[in-house]
């Protein structure tokens, strides 16, 4: 039996991140207890901040505007590390210095899918992008990091990777999947959507998302 699971997110939002990897160990637990079944797990694109510019804004000035100032923003920037902490998700914020656009990190997950990538891949994909930009740093906004990613993670050639980013393939197609996601009433991330008829909102635990499978295969 196999059972879809959409995965609705953005790569830089911190708590899609510790969402995909409690969605990794809910997986994990329901098929211990449901070995027949197979979960595909399908990337779905949002955009948090869709007008950030193509090369990107500076992270820090971007988060004290936006929360209300420095005290605020490492506020907020503690929870997540504290909630991260929980689940082996370790934040390295001081280490970002540029908050990317991410169109081109979604087109490239969707040009994975699309080709017909494994789900293996196409996950290992996703968790490398975020890892990236959460853990270590990277401008994943840049084309030729995004070229050495994906063939870390897909067996990608980087040249093809950056002819493609290069060429805009898919933009229209991505951005047009993230209008319509919105246009479903999802407005926040992380958002998962099972087997097309049962949702769940925000970074729940792998308790509740694993409920939530069980309970669509009911």
């Amino acid at each position: 039996m196999i059972l879809d699971i959409d995965f609705v997110s953005d790569f830089v939002c911190p708590w899609c991140f510790l969402g995909r990897m409690r969605l990794v160990r809910a997986v994990e637990q329901v098929g211990a207890q449901r070995p027949d079944l197979t979960l595909r797990v399908n990337w779905l694109p949002f955009f948090l901040n869709p007008d950030t510019p193509a090369g990107g804004e500076p992270y820090r000035p971007f988060l004290e505007a936006k929360f209300g100032g420095a005290r605020e923003a490492d506020a907020v920037q503690a929870r997540v590390a504290e909630a991260g902490a929980l689940d082996g998700v370790h934040f390295a914020f001081e280490r970002i210095a540029l908050r990317p656009n991410t169109l081109k990190a979604h087109r490239l997950s969707y040009r994975a899918q699309s080709l017909g990538y494994t789900g293996a891949q196409v996950s290992a994909l996703g968790e490398a992008l975020f890892a990236a930009h959460f853990q270590e740093g990277r401008n994943i906004g840049d084309d030729a990091t995004l070229a050495a990613i994906a063939a870390a993670t897909c067996g990608d050639r980087k040249e093809d990777v950056i002819a493609y980013l290069e060429s805009g393939q898919d933009e229209a197609t991505v951005k047009r999947m993230a209008v319509q996601i919105q246009k479903q009433g999802i407005n926040g991330v992380p958002f998962f959507i099972v087997n097309r008829k049962l949702t769940v909102s925000g970074a729940q635990t792998p308790a509740v998302l694993g409920a939530a499978i069980l309970q669509a295969i009911r």
